[in-house]
C-alpha cells in the first residue's frame, strides 16, 4: 500500500501517484531527478521551503502548491517551474488531475506555527486512496477529523506533536497505514518513531520510512 511512498528528511515526502509524481516539502535532496509533476508545500519555514531542493527535482511542466500567504516568497521559485498554484485551508482542489484536500496544520499553543499563517496539510487522492500528510502541526480539532487511508504525521516534538501525541492522534482518525515523519535529524531523536510505534492502536500499521 505504501511502496510509493518515499520520505528522504523531515517532511520531505515523493508519492508516486496516479496523477503523476508528487514531491512534498523537498528538502535536503541528496539527488537531482528533476521529475516532479507536482511539488506541494505546507508552510515557508527553511526546511519546508527550499529553493535549493525545488530546483533539484522540478521540471519544465511542474506545478508547484503553496498555501497563499506565501505565494509572494513562492514567486522566487517561479522561474524553476511551470506554473505556481495557491491554496487555502479546509478546501478541496483538482489541479491537472491531481485532487487532494488541504487541512489546516498550526500550533495550538506553541507560537511557531499560528492559525493565521493559513499553513496546510494536505490529503491526496492517489490510487483509490486518501493519503494524509500533516505538516507541522499539533493534535487540532480540524486533524483529528481527518479521513485516510494513509497517514504521514510529525513526532519529533517541540514544533509539533511529540510521538505520543501524535499517536493519540493516529488512534482517533485510525489510518490503515501510519508513518512517522519530521524526526531525529533537526528535531527529534531517531528513538522517537519507536515510541510513537508502541503507542498506536495494535489495529493499526506502524511503517518507518526515514532511515537512520
Amino acid at each position: 500500500m505504501t511502496e510509493n511512498i518515499t520520505v528522504f528528511i523531515q517532511n520531505s515526502i515523493k508519492i508516486e501517484s496516479d496523477a503523476g509524481n508528487i514531491y512534498i516539502d523537498p528538502f535536503r535532496m541528496e539527488i537531482s531527478p528533476r521529475d516532479a509533476d507536482f511539488i506541494m508545500i505546507t508552510h515557508d519555514h527553511y526546511d519546508h521551503f527550499s529553493l535549493d531542493d525545488i530546483k533539484k527535482v522540478a521540471g519544465s511542466n511542474t506545478v508547484l502548491i503553496v498555501p497563499s500567504g506565501m505565494k509572494k516568497k513562492a514567486d522566487d521559485a517561479s522561474d524553476m517551474v511551470n506554473r505556481i498554484e495557491t491554496v487555502e485551508p479546509g478546501k478541496s482542489y483538482s489541479i491537472d488531475g491531481l485532487n487532494f484536500e488541504t487541512v489546516p496544520s498550526y500550533n495550538k499553543l506553541k507560537p511557531f506555527h499560528p492559525k493565521g499563517a493559513g499553513w496546510v496539510g494536505y490529503i491526496i487522492n492517489s490510487d483509490g486512496k486518501r493519503i494524509y500528510i500533516a505538516g507541522d502541526t499539533d493534535a487540532t480539532n480540524e486533524a483529528k477529523e481527518v479521513s485516510c487511508d494513509i497517514a504521514l504525521v510529525p513526532v519529533g516534538g517541540t514544533y509539533t506533536m511529540n510521538s505520543k501525541e501524535a499517536a493519540a492522534l493516529i488512534n482517533i482518525i485510525k489510518p490503515e497505514v501510519a508513518i512517522p515523519v519530521h524526526y531525529g535529524e533537526i528535531v527529534g531523536k531517531p528513538a522517537d518513531g519507536e515510541v510513537f510505534a508502541k503507542n498506536v492502536s495494535s489495529d493499526i500499521k506502524v511503517e518507518f520510512k526515514i532511515r537512520f
